[in-house]
């Protein structure tokens, strides 16, 4: 069904891997739009509690695959077509952020900007213990995008939201920990057992209040969200179509 995801399920628990080792789980259109579908898809599903998103043991993802950039600031196409194309890693967050079950991102080595992005969509993260995440957009001549920057805040408060987004420093994991970026530290090679576990204590609990208690705390954390992010696919547009951007990005790719 997906051919870039491997989706098993266990009872009332899913688990999403993303499944593009190659490139390591690089975020490509195509493979944001599979992780946006099975959001949706899982959604309407009253069978279903939890979801865990995971990548692998190496990393979950390297984020948005700059291969695919070129397109953000594409003269060739019309400023409609730029916008649906900047706005895919936005919709695809949205999409996990407003999921009725208790999503938890399970995350092995890295993730890296768009990979850790995604991972800030859901509910709770668990990092092993010798990885890292960092957010390196800015690095990279663009604007951190796809509502990341409003979740920061909510999670972190302003300051630390803009130290992740201007310095792009990685962040260990004891670190990450401390300021709230994720939620639970496992041992190397356990984060997908750390995230079974917790899933293992929401599915013990009421799964009809699980859901109403979710969705009044993303309420109350998210009633300015669009607000703030609503002119990210303009701000991506513009950014990336610099000078200074093209050539830090033709520099990561080589």
């Amino acid at each position: 069904m997906y051919e870039h995801l491997i989706v098993k399920e266990q009872g009332r628990l899913v688990e999403v891997q993303l499944n593009r080792p190659q490139v390591r789980h690089a975020l490509s259109r195509a493979l944001m739009r599979e992780i946006t579908v099975v959001a949706r898809a899982l959604s309407d599903r009253t069978d279903i509690d939890v979801v865990i998103l995971t990548g692998d043991a190496r990393c979950f993802s390297a984020g948005a695959d700059l291969h695919d950039a070129s397109a953000w600031a594409d003269d060739t196409l019309s400023t409609v077509q730029r916008r649906d194309i900047a706005g895919t890693g936005f919709r695809m967050c949205k999409a996990w952020e407003e999921m009725p079950q208790i999503t938890i991102a399970a995350i092995e080595g890295y993730a890296v900007g768009g990979g850790l992005a995604l991972s800030l969509a859901c509910d709770w993260r668990v990092l092993a213990q010798d990885a890292f995440v960092s957010l390196p957009e800015i690095a990279l001549g663009i604007p951190l995008t796809w509502g990341t920057i409003a979740r920061l805040v909510n999670l972190l408060g302003p300051a630390k939201a803009k130290r992740l987004t201007i310095l792009c420093e990685r962040v260990t994991a004891p670190e990450a920990l401390a300021m709230g970026l994720v939620d639970y530290v496992s041992d190397k090679g356990q984060a997908l057992t750390q995230a079974q576990a917790v899933a293992a204590q929401t599915l013990a609990q009421p799964a009809a209040t699980v859901r109403m208690s979710k969705e009044s705390a993303n309420a109350a954390a998210t009633a300015l969200n669009h607000a703030t992010s609503y002119m990210a696919h303009d701000q991506i547009a513009l950014a990336a179509s610099s000078p200074e951007s093209r050539a830090a990005r033709g520099q990561a790719l080589r």
